[in-house]
Order: structure tokens, then sequence, then C-alpha cells
């Protein structure tokens, strides 16, 4: 729901009526032989249907099908028109044409791709050329990490991550993710927040299959440095979640929390779909010395046919000092996702201090 309480508009609507017509006009600008007419009547047939991906691949079928010109005569057009596109979303619909298109120009098409990327990401196109040709498209990566372009660096480890969500998964590098270790090396120190997302992001990728290898890589590296710190953190969060002591140990929190829960609640005890609960407490240091600690709490949903499915979230990391209290604090709504759906019950919740279970509390949801 948007602030006003009206429906957000469906994510496909990126690709509406509208954003076709500003495809066909600036595409026209810089081809003026441009059928747009045609463009436009092959890129909207059936357009309701179809989903945001759907219509991103069609869009570049139907620039395929109304430009006049071979590839390279394409992609000269293309080059032109991505710096008019007024969406970054929008502007992925020319890596997928070279997806599409390219495969039989090798070269040609991952310079393509290096040089889309800046303008909304190639991440979804590269991974064709990663499946067909995994050794040679890796090595041109591994140049990409070391790009003075941030987006083109970022290239090298989202497009090679081996489960990139909404694209299909890169089984070699799942099954030896040491594949793509050494442009993950290179980026562990990123000044660019945009990489070290994507560099977290890739070797939690990782930790799904191979939590031991990305243990090791983490392990080795020198945390000293804030940018690789912060790309630790992130990579590890599924197996701090799960309670992992390497990888709480990686965050300085892998010893027995020496602590005491109080006065655990939940604010209200009773909640509908579309309210908050606020979930507080304190924890009080019972030791004399410093601790690093990592909260997380997990909720125990209850599905449909009444048993419950656990998800953790990433609650708080501190330093505790000798003999302090410190107050906790979170709000959370309670709303339907695409990916989970609330049903009535009752559902405890459970606070999770350096992957021990502390304390427990619940709440009522009503879905009525």
């Amino acid at each position: 729901m948007s602030v006003n309480g009206t429906a957000a508009p469906a994510l496909k609507e990126i690709f509406n009526v509208e954003r076709l017509q500003h495809i066909a006009t600036e595409t026209s600008a810089v081809y003026p032989a441009f059928n747009a007419k045609a463009f436009l009547e092959h890129a909207s047939d059936g357009l309701a249907e179809l989903s945001v991906m759907q219509r991103m691949a069609r869009v570049s079928e139907s620039l395929h099908t109304v430009l006049p010109l071979d590839y390279e005569g394409s992609l000269e057009v293309l080059r032109a028109l991505a710096p008019r596109l007024n969406s970054g979303f929008v502007s992925m619909c020319l890596p997928h044409y070279v997806a599409s298109y390219g495969g039989h120009a090798f070269d040609t098409s991952m310079q393509a791709l290096k040089y889309f990327t800046a303008f909304g990401s190639s991440e979804f196109a590269v991974r064709y050329f990663l499946r067909s040709d995994l050794e040679r498209s890796l090595e041109l990566m591994h140049d990409w990490a070391r790009d003075e372009n941030h987006h083109v660096r970022r290239l090298a480890s989202e497009g090679s991550r081996p489960r990139l969500p909404w694209s299909f998964r890169l089984d070699a590098v799942q099954a030896d993710p040491s594949l793509a270790a050494g442009i993950l090396d290179r980026l562990k120190a990123d000044e660019s927040l945009y990489v070290r997302k994507s560099v977290a992001n890739h070797l939690n990728d990782v930790t799904k299959v191979h939590p031991d290898w990305v243990l090791d890589t983490v392990e080795g590296w020198s945390l000293e440095n804030k940018h690789t710190a912060w790309i630790a953190k992130h990579a590890l969060r599924s197996l701090i979640k799960q309670g992992n002591l390497r990888a709480l140990t990686v965050m300085g929190a892998g010893a027995k929390a020496e602590v005491e829960l109080l006065d655990v609640q939940i604010a209200p005890a009773v909640v509908r779909l579309g309210e908050s609960i606020t979930l507080s407490f304190a924890v009080r240091s019972l030791v004399p010395v410093d601790q690093r600690l990592v909260i997380d709490y997990a909720i125990d949903y209850v599905k449909a046919n009444g048993s419950t499915s656990a998800k953790v979230f990433k609650l708080k990391a501190l330093t505790l000092p000798a003999f302090t209290t410190d107050r906790v604090q979170r709000r959370q709504v309670i709303k339907d996702f695409t990916t989970r759906k609330h049903h009535a019950g009752r559902h405890a919740i459970h606070v999770m201090v350096n992957g021990e279970r502390l304390a427990s509390t619940a709440v009522e949801i009503i879905t009525a």
C-alpha cells in the first residue's frame, strides 16, 4: 500500500503504455528511420498478461523486430538510446537485447554489456554468456573488477552470483565458488557501497551451499578495514541468524553472552493484519568486562495447516559495557507479502543473543 492508503502500482507497470511510447519517441530521436508505430503495436500486444520480466523481454524483442539493421548496427542505435531512457530498470531491456541476439559476437556483446550496465544493470544478461562460455566470461569479469567505474565493478560480482534473484542459477559457480573468488577478493575493500552490497550478497548466496568455504574466506581477511568488515558482516548474515558459532566469532560475538533479558514485551498482544507490533526488552550485563553481542529475534509463523515455521530477523549488534543495561526495541508491521502469508493464531517470538535463545513471548494475530 502507498502512504495514502491506495494500492501501489504493480511492478510490471514500469513497462506500461506510456513507457513504451517514451521508448519509441527516444529511439526515433536517435534513429529517425525507426518505425515507432510498428514497435508500439508489437510491444503492446497482450501487454496486460505479461509479467515485468516478460515485458522487458518483449521490448527487446520488439526493437529487434523493427530495427532494419544488423546486430552491430542495432547496437549503435541502442548505445545512443541508453542515456535517453528515463528509468534505470527500463534500460535493462538493452542488455537483454544483447543476451538475446549477440551470442555469436562475444567480444562485441560483452563490451556492450559493460557500457549498458552504467544505465541500469547488465547483471541478468551477462549470465547467458557465463553459462555458454564460463572461462572466457570470468576472465573478462576479473578485469571488470578493476575498472574505475563502480557500476562495472559491481557487475563483475553481481553477474557472477550463483543464485541471483529473478535469474537462473550458475551451476558451475554454485558447485565451485572459487571460480569467482578472484573477483570477490579484488572487491573486498571497495569504497562503493553499491559494490560492497553485491559482494556481500554473492557470498551470502554461497553460504547456502558452501558455508565453510565462505567462513574460510572471510576468516582470511583483515577486518581492520571498515569496508571489508562491513562486507563480512552482511555476507555472514544468514549464518549469524542460524547461530553459527564461526560466523558469530568472526563478528566478535562467538562467546556465550553473560547477560539477562528483562521486561520482555510485545505490544499489543493481539494484532490484526496491517497493524504493527513493538518488541522491547532490556539486556543487562552480568560480568565485569565488555561483551560483543549480536541480538536477533525469530517469529514462529503459523502455517495454514497449523504447524509453524521460524523466520529470523536481525535486531541489533552492540558492545555492552561491564555491568550496564541497554534498552532494545523494534517495531514490525504485520502484513502479507508475496513470500509470506499470515494465518491466524498464536505466534511465538524468541529473542536470541549470540545465537542462544534467551527469552520468548508471543502475539496473537487475527486475520478475519
